[in-house]
């Protein structure tokens, strides 16, 4: 009877593998091996006040006073995705929604009240192509997907709908960043991109994911072709981070002979961590841009009269500073572009001018030149992870007139005409340089 009731329990064993040893453990969450927080893009903390097993809540309120020492009389401030008005209080962005998890479907919405609601859909020219007015279809959301999770290497995630580009290193969520206003390779390239990608997991410590989008920061094409492009996260260590971004796409709106490339890659290196000290830690990041534009009228390099170059190169660095236990920054840092043709400059609102609009007050034509730098210093006041009181002095120029002077760039009596246009016996002020000072209280919990 022993000998039979053995028997049994090997051929349990055998036949069981289950019984024999404990089930394989799950992978490692991707990048949870360490605190990254540090890294650009990543502030705030790891607990959320609302969360259940199935959801996960998040409310972002960004509120800040701007003040442009070049004292234009319309409080108008243009070149940037961040900063609008001078001298007045702005809620800039009013977001809540958060993450979805069940049985491994996906989703994320984030809403996009405040002053985004206006001045990120108009610097979208796509929705200028066909109809149903996209720019107010998707005006108030800044990510809103959905998708399924594979459980297949250490996972990999299918989503599709609007969720942010992460090019530019930079968070499009003030809060998550080291500056307000960050450098032009970041505030001049995409935030936001509406398509399909592919989460690929391969580690906990290497990201791959491949795009196929509508196009360079917009709601829809701009022509027959959509963009495709693609990212390698790698993250070895606690202290180092890799981000690399590549783009192609055909964005010259209503000339799809023109194609363009870029790259985006940034560093971002912990050279110091003592959470007891005076300085907490230190880092420092370091991004570098490059792309053009060929065809339909204009080339990469050794352009003529006829097809002149079309380029971007720029870059931005930075250093951070964390004090006493993480409660206070100081950052410091700045950047430079050049950009023939203007593709990837900001147009100011000019008379009201978007992207699709265009304005004769400021060219985008082949070949014409732009080339700025500008530097931050930024210090933040953090008593909890979920707020940051900050301050902030920037100073920009370009090579051109380009920012808002003392005269304002709204005609006398408010904008005149179609967006953008020429109006009679009126020019805007515009200079080549712009000092500015921000106060900020940036909420996200």
């Amino acid at each position: 009877m022993r000998s039979n009731l053995t028997a049994l329990v090997l051929a349990s064993v055998v036949l069981s593998p289950s019984l024999a040893r404990a089930e394989d453990p799950a992978p490692p969450d991707p990048f949870a091996f360490a605190d990254f927080s540090w890294v650009p893009g990543n502030a705030g903390g790891s607990e959320r006040a609302l969360q259940t097993k199935y959801f996960t809540g998040e409310i972002r309120i960004d509120t800040a006073y701007h003040y442009s020492f070049n004292h234009p009389k319309d409080d108008t401030i243009g070149g940037s995705t961040e900063v609008f008005r001078s001298n007045e209080v702005s809620l800039t962005h009013i977001g809540f929604g958060g993450d979805f998890n069940f049985k491994n479907v996906q989703a994320r919405i984030m809403t996009q009240f405040g002053l985004y609601a206006t001045t990120t859909p108009r610097n979208d020219a796509s929705p200028g192509r066909g109809q149903w007015d996209l720019s107010n279809a998707y005006r108030y959301f800044s990510e809103a997907w959905g998708g399924y999770h594979i459980d297949a290497l250490n996972g990999v995630n299918i989503q599709a709908g609007l969720f942010l580009s992460y090019i530019g290193l930079w968070s499009f969520y003030n809060f998550d960043n080291w500056t307000y206003q960050p450098s032009y390779v970041s505030s001049n390239t995409p935030w936001f991109f509406t398509g399909v990608r592919a989460q690929i997991f391969t580690s906990d410590k290497l990201k791959i994911e491949p795009w196929l989008i509508n196009g360079w920061q917009s709601y829809g094409k701009f022509n027959d072709a959509p963009g495709i492009g693609g990212q390698i996260l790698w993250r070895p260590t606690g202290w180092f981070s890799l981000v690399a971004n590549q783009y192609f796409g055909t964005d010259a709106l209503g000339n799809g002979d023109r194609k363009r490339i870029h790259t985006d890659d940034s560093v971002m290196v912990k050279y110091y961590d003592n959470p007891n000290g005076f300085i907490s830690k230190a880092a420092a990041s370091l991004t570098f841009d490059a792309g053009c534009e060929w065809g339909g009228g204009v080339s990469c390099g050794g352009g003529d009269a006829n097809s002149p170059s079309q380029y971007f190169i720029g870059f931005m660095a930075y250093n951070r500073l964390w004090f006493d236990h993480d409660h206070y920054g100081f950052t410091l840092g700045g950047g430079a572009i050049t950009n023939p043709g203007r593709y990837l400059v900001l147009l100011p609102p000019i008379n009201g001018a978007t992207a699709f609009s265009g304005t004769p007050y400021v060219t985008e034509n082949p070949g014409d030149q732009f080339d700025a730098w500008d530097m931050q210093i930024t210090g933040d006041y953090m008593p909890v992870p979920y707020i940051t009181f900050r301050a902030e002095f920037n100073h920009r120029h370009a090579s051109v007139p380009y920012w808002t002077g003392p005269d304002g760039i709204t005609p006398p009596g408010g904008n005149q005409g179609a967006p953008g246009s020429m109006v009679d016996g009126w020019t805007p002020d515009l200079v080549k340089d712009e000092n500015r000072f921000t106060l900020a209280l940036l909420v996200k919990i």
